[in-house]
């Protein structure tokens, strides 16, 4: 996948690899064996394939946790977190009969003191290289990251929790890390918020760590200034709107109505077959799609249908000989090329089916609560009337919170007699602690009927821009993206806990669609980057807007990151899971197995 995912945040993983660990390893010209524990798979996994390390000298990757023959005449690469449990299994596999020549240890992070000592302590003279690489973060796409680790919603939004300053600790280290690894020193400010107090905490504490890490690599060289960079952090209360609507975008929709894991599609192909693919960057169509509405993908399937009937009778004519030894040079890419268009045929009628059998009668109304008006532009004088609709039909349970929410959402909060006559109709036991329970996160759900009229942040007019009746909302996080890019963010909403590099201001970043004025400006903003922070999950809508502000804005590159990406079932599934004490300890910078 090296070659494939030539792209961002996974171009940076791969490059930090080659210049440490394959670096390392050309040194020697004995083979060798790369160990991984469950995280480092993952981040491995995400920018490289097994080709890419063979011919880098690595013969054998194998799991830290399991069982594994001793290869004494080789040498051995732990590419590991630096905790305890790791470092148990690395002690284990030196004493009292070394299963390996020697031990090239390289860390995801800092490693802590009472890890490194015991290590050194148990096993120091079969070590040869200890390296620290800034690579605790997990590269989800080219412009998207997270923590790998869903489990920091409950840690910190459960009232329950016993864990949440470690939590934000451990998600301090890794926002460093993703820091380091792009080599920026940015300026940090937050979402402020009178009810929920973790994206300021979080603030601080990337701001002191990052000023710690900058000073032990420092050394006694000049501490590294600010970069033109900013930090965003906010909570996920802040837009509780956007991960609860039925998106229509290709990417957005497939994760929310089709049953997807570990980025997995499973389908029966025309023969009846059972298939699998993956839903990432090696697939170039799916980069391509990914971020269209499910209209204009529907519109490319016809194209994809001749393409693959044309290019399977090209190949059923009689070819001569010389025709026939060009096509099986090309026919590993051609092959994989009508795999992937036979796949999002697929796909994308397994989602119109789900559109037409019944998301499209849910998204007006979702879309008249969200938005607050209607399709003509018409401010919605009756939310409750627009929401009937959805409750006296035969929609599922979870179809119906959702809606419920945005009723609520829209109102910013209701009435405890109005909301149990609401949940009547969802005709279901445990259907308050979806809803109420989003108080937590500092959302308003009940209040008086004095309160109703709260003021509402106002949003940008995107009339201009709507394309599609069912698809006026947009995710709260763009106008932010593009109110930091034109530096009109509010101050006062969003105090800064560092200051930003003098950089980003004189950048001037402006939209693609003003004209730019000098070349020597121009390399000065292709160094600037926004990375923007959600704590408690991000959407794929939300990871889509990162992609279209720096294609608008190109002289900013944004990136997005979370503890981990949400859908709309998930989402809810940890909201009710939030009345309950967490049953899972907290693993800090270790994914749970």
């Amino acid at each position: 996948m090296a070659a494939e995912a030539n792209r961002g945040l996974q171009r940076v993983v791969w490059q930090r690899i080659q210049d440490s660990i394959i670096t390392d390893c050309q040194k020697s010209e004995i083979w060798k064996v790369l160990i991984l524990d469950h995280f480092t798979t993952k981040l491995l996994s995400s920018c490289c394939n097994m080709s890419d390390l063979m011919s880098e000298g690595i013969t054998i990757v194998e799991d830290l946790y399991k069982s594994r023959e001793p290869v004494p005449e080789m040498k051995a690469i732990y590419f590991i977190s630096p905790n305890e449990k790791c470092i148990d299994v690395l002690i284990d596999d030196f004493t009292p009969k070394p299963k390996y020549k020697s031990a090239y240890v390289y860390f995801t992070d800092y490693c802590p003191d009472p890890v490194f000592d015991k290590m050194k302590l148990h096993c120091a003279k079969f070590i040869r290289v200890c390296k620290e690489l800034n690579l605790s973060f997990l590269p989800q796409e080219s412009q998207a990251f997270t923590c790998d680790n869903p489990g920091t919603f409950q840690h910190i939004y459960n009232p329950h929790s016993q864990d949440k300053v470690r939590t934000l600790e451990a998600v301090a280290d890794q926002i460093v890390a993703l820091c380091a690894a792009l080599e920026e020193y940015p300026g940090i400010r937050y979402k402020k918020d009178l009810k929920v107090d973790n994206a300021k905490k979080l603030a601080e504490l990337v701001d002191s760590r990052l000023a710690q890490h900058y000073e032990r690599e420092s050394g006694n060289r000049q501490k590294k200034g600010k970069t033109p960079a900013q930090l965003l952090i906010v909570e996920r209360g802040f837009d509780p709107v956007t991960p609860v609507l039925h998106e229509l975008t290709y990417q957005a929709m497939a994760y929310d109505l089709i049953p997807l894991e570990n980025d997995t599609y499973k389908f029966r192909n025309k023969d009846g077959l059972m298939k699998e693919a993956q839903l990432n960057e090696s697939d170039d169509l799916w980069v391509r799609l990914r971020h269209l509405h499910i209209a204009e993908v529907s519109e490319q399937i016809p194209k994809l249908l001749k393409e693959i009937s044309a290019n399977k009778k090209q190949t059923d004519e009689k070819m001569s000989i010389s025709g026939l030894a060009q096509l099986m040079q090309r026919m590993p890419n051609h092959r994989k090329q009508l795999a992937q268009k036979a796949t999002h045929l697929t796909l994308t009628e397994d989602c119109m089916n789900c559109f037409q059998k019944n998301v499209e009668k849910l998204c007006k109304v979702e879309q008249d609560l969200a938005t607050g008006t209607d399709v003509d532009g018409q401010k919605i004088k009756d939310p409750m009337r627009t929401l009937l609709p959805v409750l006296l039909n035969p929609h599922c349970t979870q179809d119906k919170i959702r809606a419920v929410l945005l009723y609520v959402f829209s109102l910013n909060g209701t009435t405890e007699e109005n909301l149990n006559k609401l949940l009547q109709h969802v005709n279901a036991e445990d259907a308050m602690e979806y809803i109420l329970n989003w108080r937590e996160l500092g959302v308003p759900i009940i209040c008086s009927l004095s309160l109703f009229s709260t003021r509402k942040p106002s949003r940008r007019d995107r009339s201009n821009e709507e394309k599609y009746n069912l698809s006026r909302w947009t995710p709260v996080i763009k106008d932010v993206m593009e109110d930091v890019l034109e530096n009109k963010l509010d101050a006062k909403e969003w105090p800064q806990q560092s200051e930003t590099a003098a950089g980003w201001h004189s950048a001037a970043v402006v939209s693609a669609r003003q004209k730019q004025k000098s070349s020597s400006q121009e390399l000065l903003r292709a160094r600037s980057r926004l990375i923007i922070f959600i704590i408690g999950g991000m959407s794929y809508s939300e990871m889509r807007c990162a992609y279209e502000v720096t294609q608008a804005f190109k002289s900013c590159e944004v990136i997005m990151g979370s503890s981990h990406i949400l859908t709309p079932t998930g989402l809810l599934d940890d909201i009710k899971a939030l009345s309950q004490p967490p049953t899972e300890e907290m693993a800090v910078l270790e994914v749970a197995e």
